[in-house]
């Protein structure tokens, strides 16, 4: 007897999931419980409390001091100038209604959609949240876009979001094999391995150095400018290569230091940051409030700078008198908030 067709309205065979090796998913696409908190809020809690980050999200940091120095009010216009996953920004809406306004900027085009799909699905509608791709150097012309001459709050949390840190895809990450790219908009500029690949040593050494403090930047850059350098893997055992009496734990420091200059570089984060910060006094409303998230020194040591310029020159009545630090709790609940530095300042009225 021969085999019948099967009828067309036969139902698809069930597909299971492919199964990651090992007891638990060690890679960033096999976490698929951590993708999606509203289905496994269980999964994701025992992420928390053990002081990980679930995949594919970024837990805002000092988000009680922000709130504390920023003082939202309903009415008020507030600027996320790097929204990233929203964290913040959350957090900032509902105090600013009735009648406010939140304008979130990134420039990143991949993480950006899904943002604005979660704000919206938390209830925040086109009436008091605006999504923009743009970098936040171009804060002028997104409060022109909104039809808006200032803000009466500012935030810039600087730095790589943790979405972009834990794709192996994007290429941030020191701890996953994935393309030396680091770009924020994989859509513009050139990837990491092009710029390595076409620095001198000499260019190299003072990237490393301006960039990072990195002490051995003249040994690192002789042994990595000009090389091709295809994936972070490779970058990584390069740099391990280069410094081989270095002790593990100085010499992973060193390697977190290259991907940070790069990264830099690849973003032409300084000069973002330095426009931003040029800017920033014209574009708050008077009395209004901005406060800027840093990573490290390079950031800080700019930020402190244009803060007390801005001080002297009146723009600003008050700015912080030191760099304000996570607590110790949020440093064990959330590793990655440890590096982090608060300014804050205020606009005169």
């Amino acid at each position: 007897m021969t085999d019948q067709p099967s009828s067309p309205s036969s139902p698809t065979p069930h597909k299971r999931r492919p199964r990651y090796s090992g007891k638990y998913p060690r890679h960033f696409g096999e976490k698929y419980k951590e993708h999606h908190p509203a289905r496994y809020g269980e999964t994701v809690a025992k992420v928390l409390a053990s002081g990980k980050t679930p995949a594919g999200t970024h837990r805002p940091i000092m988000v009680a001091e922000i709130l504390q120095i920023l003082a939202p009010r309903p009415g008020e216009i507030a600027v996320d100038c790097t929204l990233g996953f929203g964290g913040h920004a959350q957090e900032l809406l509902p105090l600013l209604q009735p009648g406010g306004r939140l304008l979130g900027l990134d420039a990143d085009p991949i993480e950006l959609p899904k943002t604005e799909a979660r704000l919206r699905a938390l209830g925040f509608g086109e009436s008091v949240f605006t999504a923009r791709r743009l970098n936040f150097a171009g804060l002028p012309q997104a409060l022109a876009g909104a039809d808006l001459s200032g803000a009466d709050i500012i935030l810039a949390d600087l730095g790589v979001s943790s979405m972009q840190l834990d794709d192996p895809v994007r290429g941030f990450s020191v701890k996953y094999d994935g393309p030396l790219d680091m770009r924020m908009n994989p859509q513009r500029g050139q990837p990491a391995s092009a710029l390595l690949e076409r620095l001198r040593p000499d260019a190299l050494r003072t990237l490393l150095t301006e960039n990072a403090d990195e002490p051995r930047a003249e040994t690192l850059a002789a042994a990595l400018a000009g090389k091709h350098f295809a994936t972070t893997t490779a970058l990584s055992q390069a740099v391990t290569a280069a410094l081989p009496r270095l002790p593990k734990e100085d010499c992973d420091l060193a390697i977190r230091r290259v991907f940070q200059a790069l990264r830099i570089a690849v973003n032409d984060e300084f000069s973002a940051l330095e426009t931003f910060l040029r800017l920033l006094p014209s574009c708050l409303n008077a009395g209004g409030r901005v406060v800027v998230l840093s990573f490290h020194s390079g950031e800080d040591r700019r930020v402190k700078k244009s803060f007390e310029a801005a001080r002297r020159d009146g723009l600003y009545a008050e700015i912080s008198a030191d760099v304000l630090r996570p607590g110790p709790e949020e440093r064990r609940a959330n590793p990655r908030s440890t590096p982090a530095k608060l300014r804050w300042a205020r606009k005169s009225r």
